[in-house]
């Protein structure tokens, strides 16, 4: 993938990303399922310094999930 290409990518997910944390951070749902989320977003978020078109995969399935309300039950 040329230069131009992989930087569009990087920067698409790096916008999705942002994203997902500020909705995340806004939801309305325990603290433990924020957590969580979160660590969902920061996996995709080291995958995506390795493999940016496989983090958008994953930040799509996660953001559909956050779409649908299938969001994790609080661990206790």
């Amino acid at each position: 993938m040329d230069n131009d290409g992989q930087l569009q990518i990087y920067t698409a997910v790096a916008a999705q990303l942002k994203e997902a944390h500020s909705r995340v951070r806004a939801l309305q749902v325990p603290e433990g399922v924020r957590m969580a989320l979160t660590r969902k977003l920061l996996v995709i978020t080291a995958a995506a310094k390795h493999d940016p078109a496989g983090a958008a995969r994953r930040l799509e399935r996660f953001t559909a999930d956050l779409d649908e309300g299938r969001i994790p039950e609080e661990e206790g």
